[in-house]
């Protein structure tokens, strides 16, 4: 997936005016199965597995023993015993030693990453696109469903979760097959292809964590989420070390919005009153609103929204004001 096509902006408003379709043949897939795969993804995810309905798909992190990121990642729950993971392209060697080496006997883990790809069909126009190139009706779906998809010549799995704050579907089907998908998609008249960069730009906008900024091995997910998909009502790898987390932050994930199309990086420092008080994980101009924004991680007693902090950008500082996440807030993916 190159950092580019037409260049960022361009397939930036792209996706959110047409449709994008990003490359995500990288990322890796894991089934688990067997009577004793709820209970071993209860201990290995910090959401709640058992609860899920056949069909749903939640969002979670894999903890080490300190309580720190080793991914973030979907689970579908393909049948009762039967679950699927979607783990970041980086980690999936580390993720399936990880899961091996603490899953029961009874467990059947399976890495599917080889022989899967995947496509992200991104944009409020993407379900009208998808029935054109189907040439059928598409599956109703609400936000983190899935559904096993009989399309003519595309046996899939199609979601809905999204990376963009659009409308959007994933499409996980054989490699053999993707080629064809993906020049039937191209030849689509609202159809581009969007990559890295803009996909990027479109998650900052939202808000979303990226692995390796927002979420570490060195990093309390708590930091990033303050508690969301954390389910501290059941045991889980990690767990005390959260709770202490929850209880006692020490820095916690703020959105920052400038005046200007000036963009902070990673690692610039906040400061209030000449004291450091942060840094930067993502900055970027925000092409949707015309002016750059930030996400970045404060001292608790400085997240109260509407604060004036100073970021150091290239040896100069400059004022950033602490505002809700998203950023961008008439994204599609919910309707």
């Amino acid at each position: 997936m190159p950092i580019q096509y037409a260049g960022i902006l361009q397939e930036h408003a792209h996706t959110r005016s047409q449709v994008s379709v990003f490359d995500i043949c990288h990322m890796g897939e894991f089934e688990l199965s067997g009577a004793s795969a709820i209970d071993d993804l209860e201990m290995l995810l910090s959401c709640n597995v058992g609860s899920m309905d056949v069909g749903q798909i939640r969002y979670g992190f894999m903890l080490n023993e300190l309580g720190c990121t080793l991914d973030d990642l979907t689970c579908y729950r393909l049948d009762e015993d039967r679950f699927m993971l979607v783990v970041n392209a980086g980690t999936t060697e580390k993720d399936a030693r990880w899961i091996r080496n603490h899953v029961s006997p009874d467990t059947t883990f399976v890495d599917l990453s080889g022989g899967m790809a995947k496509l992200d069909v991104q944009g409020p126009e993407s379900r009208n696109v998808l029935e054109d190139v189907f040439g059928c009706p598409l599956p109703t779906l609400g936000y983190f469903r899935f559904k096993e998809f009989e399309a003519p010549e595309t046996p899939c799995i199609l979601s809905r979760t999204g990376y963009t704050g659009e409308l959007g579907y994933e499409i996980y089907l054989p490699n053999a097959a993707v080629e064809g998908l993906w020049g039937r998609l191209l030849a689509h008249p609202l159809v581009a292809p969007g990559g890295l960069g803009a996909r990027d730009t479109l998650r900052l906008e939202m808000g979303y964590p990226l692995y390796g900024h927002e979420l570490s091995e060195e990093r309390s997910p708590v930091a990033t989420s303050r508690g969301a998909f954390i389910c501290m009502d059941k045991e889980f790898i990690g767990r005390d070390q959260v709770a202490e987390a929850l209880g006692n932050p020490t820095s916690l994930l703020v959105g920052l919005a400038f005046d200007s199309k000036r963009a902070a990086r990673e690692h610039d420092k906040l400061y209030s009153d000449g004291r450091e008080v942060g840094e930067v994980s993502s900055g970027s101009l925000a092409p949707s609103l015309g002016v750059a924004v930030a996400m970045a991680f404060v001292e608790p007693e400085f997240t109260n929204r509407g604060r004036v902090l100073e970021v150091e950008i290239r040896g100069k500082r400059f004022p950033a004001q602490v505002v809700d996440l998203p950023f961008y807030k008439q994204g599609t993916a919910r309707g």
